[in-house]
Protein backbone atom coordinates (compact mmCIF):
# COMPACT_ATOMS: atom_id res chain seq x y z
CA UNK A 1 0.00 0.00 0.00
CA UNK A 2 1.55 3.63 -1.18
CA UNK A 3 0.90 6.81 0.72
CA UNK A 4 -2.00 7.51 -1.15
CA UNK A 5 -3.86 4.46 0.10
CA UNK A 6 -3.32 5.10 3.18
CA UNK A 7 -4.65 8.58 3.01
CA UNK A 8 -8.26 7.18 1.63
CA UNK A 9 -8.63 4.88 4.93
CA UNK A 10 -7.80 8.25 6.75
CA UNK A 11 -10.73 9.66 5.12
CA UNK A 12 -12.97 6.51 4.91
CA UNK A 13 -12.78 6.29 8.60
CA UNK A 14 -13.40 10.09 9.18
CA UNK A 15 -16.97 9.47 6.83
CA UNK A 16 -17.86 6.44 8.91
CA UNK A 17 -17.39 8.02 12.22
CA UNK A 18 -19.60 10.88 10.69
CA UNK A 19 -22.36 8.19 10.09
CA UNK A 20 -22.26 6.91 13.22
CA UNK A 21 -22.07 10.63 15.07
CA UNK A 22 -24.70 12.15 13.04
CA UNK A 23 -27.59 10.74 14.53
CA UNK A 24 -26.88 9.70 18.42
CA UNK A 25 -30.14 8.34 19.41
CA UNK A 26 -28.16 4.64 19.44
CA UNK A 27 -26.15 5.75 22.69
CA UNK A 28 -28.89 4.84 24.94
CA UNK A 29 -28.71 1.02 23.73
CA UNK A 30 -24.61 1.38 23.12
CA UNK A 31 -24.17 -1.93 24.35
CA UNK A 32 -26.03 -3.66 22.01
CA UNK A 33 -25.40 -1.19 19.15
CA UNK A 34 -22.00 -1.01 19.27
CA UNK A 35 -21.15 -4.93 19.02
CA UNK A 36 -21.98 -4.21 15.40
CA UNK A 37 -18.76 -2.78 14.74
CA UNK A 38 -17.27 -6.25 15.11
CA UNK A 39 -18.29 -7.01 11.25
CA UNK A 40 -15.43 -4.81 10.18
CA UNK A 41 -12.86 -7.14 11.83
CA UNK A 42 -14.90 -9.93 10.11
CA UNK A 43 -14.54 -8.42 6.69
CA UNK A 44 -10.69 -8.10 6.99
CA UNK A 45 -10.54 -11.52 8.29
CA UNK A 46 -12.86 -13.25 5.88
CA UNK A 47 -11.04 -10.73 3.12
CA UNK A 48 -7.44 -12.31 3.86
CA UNK A 49 -4.99 -12.53 2.32
CA UNK A 50 -5.21 -9.12 1.29
CA UNK A 51 -2.51 -8.77 -1.90
CA UNK A 52 -2.67 -5.42 -3.31
CA UNK A 53 -1.58 -4.81 -6.98
CA UNK A 54 1.42 -3.22 -7.48
CA UNK A 55 -0.19 -0.47 -9.68
CA UNK A 56 -0.71 3.42 -9.04
CA UNK A 57 -3.13 4.56 -6.16
CA UNK A 58 -6.57 4.75 -8.40
CA UNK A 59 -10.27 5.36 -7.66
CA UNK A 60 -12.90 3.74 -9.62
CA UNK A 61 -15.05 7.10 -10.51
CA UNK A 62 -18.31 5.85 -11.69
CA UNK A 63 -18.62 3.49 -8.22
CA UNK A 64 -17.09 6.93 -6.22
CA UNK A 65 -19.78 8.90 -8.06
CA UNK A 66 -22.63 6.31 -6.76
CA UNK A 67 -21.50 6.32 -3.34
CA UNK A 68 -21.84 10.30 -3.24
CA UNK A 69 -25.18 10.34 -4.71
CA UNK A 70 -26.14 7.55 -2.02
CA UNK A 71 -24.55 9.81 0.53
CA UNK A 72 -26.18 12.83 -0.69
CA UNK A 73 -29.94 10.93 -0.73
CA UNK A 74 -29.23 9.18 2.59
CA UNK A 75 -28.55 12.57 4.20
CA UNK A 76 -32.04 14.52 2.30
CA UNK A 77 -33.99 11.20 3.43
CA UNK A 78 -32.20 10.57 7.02
CA UNK A 79 -31.80 7.12 6.26
CA UNK A 80 -28.80 5.34 7.35
CA UNK A 81 -29.15 2.79 5.51
CA UNK A 82 -28.12 4.68 2.49
CA UNK A 83 -25.36 6.53 3.69
CA UNK A 84 -23.81 3.25 4.98
CA UNK A 85 -24.60 2.04 1.32
CA UNK A 86 -22.64 4.86 0.00
CA UNK A 87 -19.78 4.17 2.82
CA UNK A 88 -19.42 0.46 1.35
CA UNK A 89 -19.51 1.76 -2.46
CA UNK A 90 -16.97 4.21 -1.45
CA UNK A 91 -14.43 1.35 0.01
CA UNK A 92 -15.30 -1.04 -3.53
CA UNK A 93 -14.25 1.98 -5.79
CA UNK A 94 -11.03 1.99 -4.05
CA UNK A 95 -10.31 -1.77 -3.17
CA UNK A 96 -11.63 -2.77 -7.02
CA UNK A 97 -8.47 -1.21 -8.70
CA UNK A 98 -6.10 -1.65 -5.57
CA UNK A 99 -6.24 -5.79 -4.90
CA UNK A 100 -5.39 -8.51 -7.17
CA UNK A 101 -7.43 -9.05 -9.99
CA UNK A 102 -7.94 -12.67 -8.80
CA UNK A 103 -9.07 -11.48 -5.49
CA UNK A 104 -11.99 -9.13 -6.75
CA UNK A 105 -14.60 -10.73 -7.06
CA UNK A 106 -14.26 -12.85 -3.37
CA UNK A 107 -13.60 -9.12 -2.13
CA UNK A 108 -16.89 -7.70 -3.42
CA UNK A 109 -18.78 -10.43 -2.30
CA UNK A 110 -18.00 -9.32 1.26
CA UNK A 111 -19.21 -5.79 1.19
CA UNK A 112 -22.61 -7.19 2.57
CA UNK A 113 -20.64 -6.54 6.41
CA UNK A 114 -19.42 -3.62 5.50
CA UNK A 115 -23.50 -2.24 5.28
CA UNK A 116 -24.25 -3.88 8.46
CA UNK A 117 -21.31 -2.20 10.50
CA UNK A 118 -23.40 0.86 11.03
CA UNK A 119 -26.58 0.79 13.39
CA UNK A 120 -29.36 1.57 10.08
CA UNK A 121 -31.44 -1.27 11.68
CA UNK A 122 -32.09 0.71 15.24
CA UNK A 123 -32.14 4.06 13.41
CA UNK A 124 -34.29 3.45 9.92
CA UNK A 125 -36.22 -0.04 10.88
CA UNK A 126 -38.39 0.73 13.89
CA UNK A 127 -40.79 -0.60 11.27
CA UNK A 128 -39.49 -4.16 10.92
CA UNK A 129 -40.01 -4.38 14.70
CA UNK A 130 -43.55 -3.72 14.39
CA UNK A 131 -44.05 -6.37 12.14
CA UNK A 132 -41.68 -9.00 14.00
CA UNK A 133 -43.84 -8.58 17.26
CA UNK A 134 -47.26 -8.32 15.17
CA UNK A 135 -46.51 -11.55 13.40
CA UNK A 136 -45.10 -12.99 16.31
CA UNK A 137 -47.91 -12.76 18.32
CA UNK A 138 -50.26 -13.98 15.21
CA UNK A 139 -48.20 -17.65 15.28
CA UNK A 140 -48.29 -18.03 18.70
CA UNK A 141 -52.03 -17.30 18.61
CA UNK A 142 -52.45 -19.69 15.83
CA UNK A 143 -49.98 -22.01 17.63
CA UNK A 144 -51.50 -22.66 21.20
CA UNK A 145 -55.14 -22.51 19.53
CA UNK A 146 -53.86 -25.67 17.34
CA UNK A 147 -52.97 -26.93 21.18
CA UNK A 148 -56.22 -26.66 22.40
CA UNK A 149 -55.48 -23.79 24.46
CA UNK A 150 -57.81 -20.70 24.87
CA UNK A 151 -56.28 -17.57 23.42
CA UNK A 152 -57.33 -14.23 22.46
CA UNK A 153 -55.50 -11.65 20.67
CA UNK A 154 -55.88 -7.75 20.17
CA UNK A 155 -53.25 -6.29 18.40
CA UNK A 156 -49.18 -7.58 20.12
CA UNK A 157 -51.13 -8.25 23.55
CA UNK A 158 -52.38 -11.79 23.84
CA UNK A 159 -54.56 -13.71 26.43
CA UNK A 160 -53.22 -17.23 26.40
CA UNK A 161 -55.44 -19.46 29.22
CA UNK A 162 -56.35 -16.21 31.08
CA UNK A 163 -52.32 -15.60 31.31
CA UNK A 164 -51.45 -12.33 29.65
CA UNK A 165 -48.99 -12.15 27.39
CA UNK A 166 -47.53 -8.81 25.76
CA UNK A 167 -45.16 -9.09 23.07
CA UNK A 168 -43.39 -5.91 23.53
CA UNK A 169 -40.43 -3.73 21.47
CA UNK A 170 -37.66 -6.15 23.66
CA UNK A 171 -39.54 -9.18 21.94
CA UNK A 172 -39.16 -7.86 18.53
CA UNK A 173 -35.46 -9.01 17.85
CA UNK A 174 -34.78 -5.39 16.42
CA UNK A 175 -31.84 -5.21 19.06
CA UNK A 176 -30.26 -8.79 17.86
CA UNK A 177 -31.31 -8.41 14.30
CA UNK A 178 -28.20 -6.93 12.80
CA UNK A 179 -25.97 -9.40 15.12
CA UNK A 180 -27.88 -12.03 13.41
CA UNK A 181 -27.45 -10.62 9.88
CA UNK A 182 -23.70 -10.26 9.94
CA UNK A 183 -23.21 -13.94 12.01
CA UNK A 184 -25.56 -15.27 9.17
CA UNK A 185 -23.47 -13.25 6.24
CA UNK A 186 -20.46 -15.05 7.80
CA UNK A 187 -21.61 -18.21 7.66
CA UNK A 188 -23.15 -17.72 4.04
CA UNK A 189 -19.86 -16.54 3.18
CA UNK A 190 -17.88 -19.31 4.15
CA UNK A 191 -20.36 -22.20 2.96
CA UNK A 192 -21.18 -20.56 -0.06
CA UNK A 193 -19.10 -17.79 -0.47
CA UNK A 194 -17.74 -19.29 -3.94
CA UNK A 195 -21.34 -19.80 -5.46
CA UNK A 196 -23.81 -17.74 -7.02
CA UNK A 197 -26.57 -18.23 -4.63
CA UNK A 198 -24.55 -16.84 -2.04
CA UNK A 199 -26.24 -13.91 -2.67
CA UNK A 200 -29.73 -15.27 -2.89
CA UNK A 201 -28.65 -16.46 0.83
CA UNK A 202 -28.01 -13.20 2.47
CA UNK A 203 -32.20 -12.14 2.23
CA UNK A 204 -32.95 -15.19 3.41
CA UNK A 205 -31.36 -14.40 6.80
CA UNK A 206 -33.94 -11.79 7.08
CA UNK A 207 -36.57 -15.02 7.03
CA UNK A 208 -34.54 -17.24 9.52
CA UNK A 209 -34.12 -13.99 12.02
CA UNK A 210 -37.99 -13.97 11.85
CA UNK A 211 -38.10 -17.53 12.38
CA UNK A 212 -35.73 -17.28 15.72
CA UNK A 213 -37.28 -14.28 16.78
CA UNK A 214 -40.86 -15.97 16.68
CA UNK A 215 -39.80 -19.25 18.24
CA UNK A 216 -38.15 -17.17 21.58
CA UNK A 217 -41.92 -15.75 22.00
CA UNK A 218 -42.80 -18.97 21.65
CA UNK A 219 -40.76 -20.48 23.79
CA UNK A 220 -41.35 -17.47 26.26
CA UNK A 221 -45.01 -18.21 26.59
CA UNK A 222 -44.45 -21.63 26.98
CA UNK A 223 -42.18 -20.92 30.41
CA UNK A 224 -44.39 -18.55 31.85
CA UNK A 225 -47.59 -20.95 31.06
CA UNK A 226 -45.60 -23.89 33.09
CA UNK A 227 -43.36 -21.71 35.55
CA UNK A 228 -45.33 -18.71 35.90
CA UNK A 229 -44.67 -14.97 35.00
CA UNK A 230 -41.82 -13.93 36.92
CA UNK A 231 -39.67 -17.11 36.04
CA UNK A 232 -40.24 -15.93 32.51
CA UNK A 233 -39.48 -12.38 33.08
CA UNK A 234 -36.77 -13.06 35.07
CA UNK A 235 -33.51 -14.50 33.60
CA UNK A 236 -35.00 -16.86 31.24
CA UNK A 237 -36.28 -13.88 29.30
CA UNK A 238 -32.56 -11.78 29.43
CA UNK A 239 -31.00 -15.16 28.12
CA UNK A 240 -34.01 -15.29 25.47
CA UNK A 241 -31.53 -12.97 23.18
CA UNK A 242 -28.76 -15.79 23.68
CA UNK A 243 -31.41 -18.21 22.20
CA UNK A 244 -32.37 -16.36 19.62
CA UNK A 245 -28.96 -16.28 17.98
CA UNK A 246 -28.20 -19.42 18.80
CA UNK A 247 -31.52 -20.26 16.61
CA UNK A 248 -30.62 -18.32 14.17
CA UNK A 249 -26.79 -20.00 13.95
CA UNK A 250 -28.68 -23.05 13.62
CA UNK A 251 -30.59 -22.42 11.04
CA UNK A 252 -28.47 -20.57 8.59
CA UNK A 253 -26.20 -23.52 9.20
CA UNK A 254 -28.44 -26.31 7.96
CA UNK A 255 -30.27 -24.05 5.29
CA UNK A 256 -26.69 -22.82 3.71
CA UNK A 257 -25.52 -26.91 4.08
CA UNK A 258 -28.34 -27.78 2.09
CA UNK A 259 -28.32 -25.36 -0.44
CA UNK A 260 -24.66 -26.33 -0.94
CA UNK A 261 -25.12 -29.99 -0.81
CA UNK A 262 -28.10 -29.45 -3.64
CA UNK A 263 -25.11 -27.36 -5.98
CA UNK A 264 -22.67 -30.18 -5.17
CA UNK A 265 -25.12 -32.71 -6.57
CA UNK A 266 -26.36 -30.73 -9.85
CA UNK A 267 -22.49 -30.19 -10.72
CA UNK A 268 -21.69 -33.97 -10.00
CA UNK A 269 -20.79 -35.09 -13.17
CA UNK A 270 -22.70 -38.08 -14.45
CA UNK A 271 -21.37 -41.58 -14.51
CA UNK A 272 -19.61 -43.27 -17.29
CA UNK A 273 -21.88 -45.62 -18.77
CA UNK A 274 -20.96 -49.53 -19.26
Amino acid sequence: MKFKDWLWLVALAAFAALIWGRDRSWVGNASEVLPILGALPVFLWLGAPWRFAATPFAIHPSTLATAVVLFVLGTVLNLTLLLALGWALAVWSWLQLRVEPADRQRVFRLLALLVMAFPWVTLDAGQIGWWFRLSAAWVTEQFYTVLGLVVSREGTFLKVQGLPVSVEAACSGLKALQAMLIAGTMLAYIQLGRNRLYWWSLPLLILLAWVANTARVLMLTAAALTFGTEFAEGWFHAWGGWFVLMVMFTLCWLAFALLQWQTNRAVKPAAPAP
